[in-house]
């Protein structure tokens, strides 16, 4: 696929918007801006804000790309730049909506009018495209297409920011449910879209260039409730052994804000920095013989599979080398970037059944970035602090740690694939979680689960009168807010035959091996 080239929006465009308004897989989100004025301003203090009388508004926009579950192979590539472009679009929808307040106060109908109604033409004609697309191969576009181009606009008091419920949405480590979300167990302390942000080192900003994170996005661990379950109890026919990988922390920083799996051939189509390990050729514009032929950093050189996640920075008022790039500080994605201290990747069996290997050049992508627009039905975020691994893990919150222990991302991938397909339309429905039990449905066959837990070594954030003081954050879309429940990661496979046999029999015979 060639380059997606996209337009440079002006210097005072990016001044108002302080990010771009794109999307994880295509074509639906939040985007979030001020209508009036600055959504806070600053007090005496560098590193704190104080909320000011705002008016602050939402534009929804239905996620094209997690609705298309079905779209034939031989019009994928063509479906994957129009969805880009619906992300574009609603790039430059955000920055007219933060552009024009003055318009806004004047006419209360200019959002409709001069936003919504010319963005629901401009998604009509990608959409009416992409009907096109799966004509062109034969197929029949799903119906429901032409229901989606229409996006609303809402104040801040009428979102839900982070979620659908009320709970944490913890599970037991080990993503195990459903639907690839997150089992709800005991609530503590809900995030509120309306909460005032903490500046965060970015004077007059609040938080990441104004739009998170905010002070009820983080929790004093030391105070949550423990709310790990069980893990699924290992049956007669289970697989209980284990196989490590190493591969570094990503010392050598390769970093793109590219994303292959969703964006395909575009240039900064995840408009977030990702930390890579694995793999040293992962770009927008690799495919599988760029990732067989490609170097890897993993000890084992069977390993050349590619894993990669988005970037913490923490707030305390130090820009890093992308401060004026896209996926960086144009796009809301500010601070000093943390590198992981330990990226500990092993992979687990099954607790009722023998694993098979995973086919060479599987994607998975688990948790999902846009859960403030999507809700958690697919979050799979764990935020927990060391010695607290067992008893707290935290979906919808940033954990503060208390002294002596650091913050921890733990990631457990789907373990039950297709038998089939080594992705699908919307990355997500060739693979599956196991249910409590362990169980694997619908025909899915177990393959062995990775799991990655992720440890960092900054100084915990403060909160103080409702502030928060050198806050950390994901790496996110800024009509995300940098929820702690946007964390995700990805993996391609490009473990070569012998060693992914050699793991397939460690884990079915109960060893462990690396």
């Amino acid at each position: 696929m060639g380059r997606n080239t996209r337009k440079r929006r002006s210097p005072l465009a990016v001044r108002a918007v302080a990010a771009s308004a794109a999307l994880a897989i295509g074509g639906g989100g939040l985007i979030w801006a001020n209508f009036y004025a600055s959504a806070h301003e600053t007090n005496s203090s560098p590193n704190t804000t104080k909320a000011a009388a705002t008016q602050v508004a939402t534009i929804t926009c239905p996620d094209v790309g997690q609705k298309l579950t079905s779209v034939p192979n031989a019009a994928r590539s063509a479906v994957a730049t129009e969805l880009a472009t619906l992300d574009k679009q609603i790039t430059e929808a955000y920055a007219r909506l933060a552009s024009t307040r003055q318009a806004q106060a004047k006419d209360a109908n200019f959002v409709q009018n001069a936003i919504l109604g010319p963005l629901k033409e401009k998604r009509g004609a990608v959409i009416s495209r992409i009907k096109i697309d799966f004509k062109r191969v034969g197929a029949t576009a799903p119906g429901m297409l032409d229901g989606l181009a229409t996006c609303t606009a809402t104040t801040a008091d009428q979102t839900t920011a982070g979620g659908q419920n009320n709970g944490q949405g913890q599970n037991n480590g080990q993503g195990q449910n459903n639907n690839g979300g997150q089992a709800t167990a005991a609530p503590s302390v809900s995030a509120s879209a309306s909460a005032p942000a903490g500046n965060g080192g970015q004077a007059g900003t609040g938080g990441q260039a104004g739009n998170g994170p905010a002070a009820a996005d983080f929790v004093d661990i030391t105070k949550v409730q423990a709310n790990v379950p069980r893990k699924a109890q290992t049956r007669a026919g289970g697989s209980t052994g284990t196989f490590t990988t190493s591969c570094g922390v990503n010392a050598n920083k390769k970093f793109n804000t590219d994303n292959v799996i969703v964006a395909p051939g575009v240039t900064n189509g995840a408009h977030r920095l990702h930390d890579y390990v694995g793999n040293q050729s992962n770009d927008a514009f690799a495919n599988n013989d760029t990732f067989a032929a490609a170097k890897t950093t993993c000890a084992n050189q069977g390993d050349k599979s590619t894993y990669y996640w988005p970037v913490v920075r923490i707030q305390n008022g130090t820009q890093d080398f992308d401060q004026n790039n896209d996926g960086g500080g144009k796009e809301g994605n500010v601070g000093q970037i943390q590198q992981v201290k330990q990226a500990q990747i092993k992979f687990v069996g099954s607790a009722k059944s023998q694993v098979v290997a995973m086919p060479k050049f599987l994607r998975i992508i688990t948790g999902d970035a846009k859960t403030t627009t999507n809700g958690l039905a697919n979050a799979n975020a764990h935020w927990s602090c060391t010695g607290f691994e067992n008893k707290v893990q935290l979906t919808q919150q940033y954990p503060i740690c208390p002294r002596g222990s650091t913050v921890v991302r733990t990631f457990a991938f789907q373990s039950c694939w297709d038998g089939v397909n080594i992705d699908s339309a919307n990355h997500r429905t060739h693979v599956a979680f196991a249910d409590a039990q362990g169980n694997c449905a619908n025909g899915f066959k177990a393959i062995p689960q990775l799991t990655m837990r992720l440890v960092y070594n900054f100084r915990a954030p403060a909160l103080q009168n409702g502030q928060i003081k050198n806050a950390y954050a994901v790496d996110g879309f800024p009509e995300q807010l940098h929820k702690a429940a946007t964390d995700h990661d990805d993996f391609i496979n490009v473990f070569d035959d012998n060693l992914m046999n050699k793991m397939v029999n460690c884990i079915n015979k109960g060893q462990r091996c690396k």
